[in-house]
């Protein structure tokens, strides 16, 4: 039976989720993160960040939010943790360790009276060790402990998608009941666009009718600034107009790339092929890649 998962984007995660975060590039890492550590610094939560990387290496806090990592820092609203100080006994990785470090980060965020508390780790070092997947699931199960039960905490777990074998990924993903992923572009209750990764593109949702050209065009152009073809996942796409349809292929011819429609209806993908002599080759019908 296939294991039941909650999906949530990052905005949407709640006190006692310990969500699961697979990246295929520092982009996507980028815009989950950062977006997760930004919304808690805007927030009044506690931030912890368990990495080695300094404070202008966190994602995306600088370079899309403009806000300066070191104040936060010497307000003691964010903590960056070194691995070795939180992860390691003599140089070998230690779930025990660091499911204490979490536990007593945890106890002083409450008197702190923080509003809440948001923590994030990338294991993908983790599986290079001697444990290697054990040591991570043991990890895993031990913050699983710790944020689930917790009214105030809110916990990412990342991996690097590209470091792991899919029977790793498959396990790690198992240890979580929740998995996020990137917030939408635009969301009126009609329409949703929300940017994917795996491929570049975007995922629409619900109805894209006149009104709502001018985001649908803004949205556009953020991915296409990310460069090569554009896949738009239309799975739940129930409606569309022509004039979107045009949109797509006019700025795909601009730039040069494709525009990939991805799980269309049968009913759009028939209205692509009757007026295929004018959008295509720039407007293509996919192979459901995007799912």
């Amino acid at each position: 039976m296939e294991r039941w998962f909650a999906q949530r984007s990052v905005g949407e995660l709640l006190p006692g989720d310990h969500a699961w975060f697979s990246y295929a590039d520092r982009e996507e890492q980028e815009h989950v993160v950062g977006a997760f550590l930004h919304d808690g610094l805007a927030g009044s939560d506690k931030v912890i960040y368990i990495t080695d990387a300094g404070p202008d290496d966190l994602p995306d806090l600088r370079s899309r939010y403009r806000l300066d990592p070191e104040s936060y820092l010497r307000s003691g609203q964010l903590a960056i943790l070194p691995q070795a100080e939180t992860c390691l006994t003599r140089g070998v990785f230690d779930p025990a360790r660091m499911s204490t470090t979490l536990q007593k980060v945890l106890e002083r965020a409450e008197t702190e009276r923080f509003r809440g508390v948001r923590f994030t780790v990338d294991m993908t070092w983790a599986f290079q060790q001697e444990r290697g997947r054990d040591g991570v699931l043991e990890c895993e199960a031990r913050v699983d402990a710790a944020i689930s039960p917790s009214t105030m905490a809110i916990a990412i777990c990342q991996v690097d998608a590209r470091s792991c074998t899919p029977e790793e990924l498959t396990a790690l993903k198992e240890r979580h009941e929740v998995l996020v992923g990137a917030d939408p572009y635009f969301d009126d209750g009609i329409l949703s666009i929300t940017p994917t990764f795996r491929p570049r593109g975007l995922r629409l949702s619900g109805e894209l009718d006149g009104a709502r050209h001018a985001v649908f065009a803004e949205s556009l152009r953020k991915v296409i600034d990310r460069g090569g073809d554009v896949h738009l996942d239309l799975a739940d796409l129930r409606f569309v107009d022509l004039g979107a349809l045009s949109m797509m292929a006019g700025v795909a011819m601009h730039v040069g790339a494709r525009v990939v429609l991805d799980n269309p209806s049968a009913h759009l993908a028939d209205i692509v092929e009757l007026v295929s002599s004018r959008l295509l080759p720039w407007l293509e019908i996919g192979n459901g890649e995007a799912r």
